[in-house]
């Protein structure tokens, strides 16, 4: 079967099990408007509704929009010009939003930068993307001054963390290191909108760097306008219902740019921004501001659950919470608990399936929660695309389509797939075809068309010729009541090529061994997905909250050859 009639079988079944409320095709609030005419339409026709919370200060739609031509007039008079890139270096605050959108506004690009960054990734992202202008929030000028002598910024802009908090504050320069101060640029003469271009470069959103060196993803206004619109749409939310998220997921991450920035601004919601998780926090941010969706790991909602107030806390807004499986699953036990707790309106569900070059919110399981099927597939079980985006499996390094249930390379065909990778034509060929990105993850399309994620291929376990895919093993493992987090990796065996391996760690309480773990799991999975099993204390962590399951490698070699 040629690509295009399997896309048209695959489209046909989607369609029959789209969930009724949301669209079957992409619909853009306001139009072809660019991200900052978004906020001065609001600006004009909701002044003083709420666009950003933070930290106790409300900033009304009329104040971002005068805050966002201010800094655009300032990055004007520091020689910032359509297409050069300025670099954003701050945690979750108003004043990343402010910068990004007073970038985009000049027709610049917009580069956001970890500030966890030590000084030789600081300096790799800024030297690669070409900035000539940082904005910083001050805690991090130590690590930016001994980066800069290698990176072709001229001009620091700094704030201090709380600046647009109600508690206030100024920033606080080392001795001898010279920048602009915030309230500076908020003073300056406000900048006209640059001519809005939806396809030229927008940003520069650098991917983690897991196969090599971090590879800036190019994207334009017209792939963040796709995804915000299709992503709240997609999840229940139009400009009449409202949108209100909680975001504490780091806006420098492409997925808190769409959850904190993008989705909030193209429906003209309110955006209540947290610098970090804090479970106290949150609860009151839903109550005091109606809060209709968040998007948080499952130890957050683990987090809640386990706070003896939360029965009297009033979540009756929260419409869409979201969970991302990072190292505890979203397993029946979790959601049921979270349902009896909050109530039935609020349903837990896994986000969206989707990566730094496709804009993060390629497929949604929402509205498919019913009677757990999505929980009980297999896992992951990731839902229908959205609106105009295709997704197919095919063979690994092909667009050959496979059938349906067969496990091969998802590929993403969307108008929020990046144009390239930035000064990367080789990376950039090997990655897209024919307008199709190559996930280099596995996957199967089922009988509705449905995605289930499988890991990435680079994962894979070979075990006598048979696939076993470590996320399977791992969701699988969780159902044991006395598990409470499984990671999985391979080890190479003498007689199969390779045997998966397990590290599990415990409930509190627990009292079971591997050899009871590796017993049951023998009733619950097929015998060439039975893992080894070893019982830890904890798990190595990335900054970002995964398991770091190259450090596993190592022990999970050790466990198969003492077996």
């Amino acid at each position: 079967m040629d690509l295009e009639t399997y896309l048209d079988d695959v489209r046909a079944r989607q369609a029959r099990v789209r969930p009724a409320n949301t669209p079957d095709r992409l619909v853009l609030p306001l139009g072809e408007l660019s991200i900052p005419g978004h906020v001065d339409h609001w600006a004009r026709e909701r002044p003083d509704q709420p666009a950003i919370v933070y930290e106790g200060r409300t900033i009304a739609y009329r104040e971002l929009a005068d805050l966002v031509a201010r800094v655009a007039g300032w990055l004007a008079a520091a020689g910032v010009r359509a297409g050069d890139r300025v670099a954003v270096d701050l945690p979750n605050c108003p004043q990343f939003t402010v910068a990004m959108l007073a970038v985009l506004r000049l027709g610049a690009v917009h580069v956001p930068v970890n500030p966890m960054f030590q000084r030789e990734e600081l300096v790799y992202e800024l030297a690669d993307s070409g900035a000539t202008v940082l904005v910083a929030v001050d805690t991090v000028l130590p690590v930016v001054a001994a980066a800069l002598p290698e990176t072709r910024v001229r001009q620091v802009l700094v704030t201090a963390l709380g600046e647009l908090s109600a508690a206030g504050g100024s920033p606080v320069l080392p001795d001898g290191f010279a920048a602009t101060a915030w309230a500076e640029a908020a003073a300056h003469p406000p900048a006209p909108e640059h001519p809005a271009d939806l396809d030229a470069l927008a940003a520069l959103n650098y991917t983690g760097g897991t196969t090599g060196l971090p590879k800036g993803c190019q994207h334009t206004q017209r792939h963040m306008l796709y995804t915000a619109a299709t992503a709240v749409a997609a999840t229940g939310h139009t400009v009449e219902t409202g949108y209100v998220p909680l975001c504490y997921l780091p806006v420098f991450w492409i997925a808190g740019e769409d959850l904190g920035i993008l989705n909030p601004i193209v429906l003209g919601g309110t955006s209540v921004l947290m610098t970090r998780w804090d479970a106290e926090a949150a609860l009151t941010a839903i109550e005091r501001h109606g809060v209709t969706s968040m998007v948080g790991t499952v130890e957050n909602y683990l987090e809640l659950l386990e706070r003896p107030d939360l029965a009297a806390r009033d979540l009756s807004s929260l419409k869409m919470p979201m969970a991302v499986s990072f190292v505890r699953k979203l397993t029946q036990d979790v959601r049921a608990a979270w349902r009896e707790a909050v109530g039935a309106h609020s349903v837990l569900c896994e986000a969206a399936y989707g990566m730094t070059e496709t804009h993060t919110f390629d497929a949604t399981p929402y509205g498919m929660a019913g009677e757990d099927q999505d929980l009980l597939a297999e896992p992951v079980f990731c839902g229908v695309p959205m609106p105009g985006t295709d997704l197919a499996v095919v063979r690994f390094g092909t667009l050959d389509p496979l059938p349906l249930g067969e496990a091969g390379e998802i590929v993403v065909r969307s108008p929020s797939v990046m144009t390239g990778y930035w000064n990367r034509p080789d990376a950039t060929a090997a990655q897209l075809t024919g307008g199709w990105l190559h996930t280099g993850d596995n996957g199967r399309l089922d009988e509705n068309g449905c995605l289930h994620y499988l890991g990435r291929d680079k994962d894979l376990i070979k075990v006598k010729g048979m696939s076993v895919f470590p996320a399977e093993v791992e969701l699988l493992l969780s159902r044991h009541p006395a598990v409470r987090t499984a990671a999985v990796v391979p080890a190479e065996h003498p007689e199969s090529g390779q045997v998966p391996v397990a590290f599990v760690s415990l409930a509190p309480d627990a009292s079971v061994t591997a050899s009871d773990l590796r017993t049951w799991a023998k009733t619950a999975m097929a015998p060439y997905k039975v893992p080894l099993v070893e019982v830890v204390g904890e798990f190595p962590m990335t900054a970002t909250g995964k398991i770091r399951k190259t450090e596993l490698s190592g022990r999970a070699q050790r466990v198969a050859d003492e077996h």
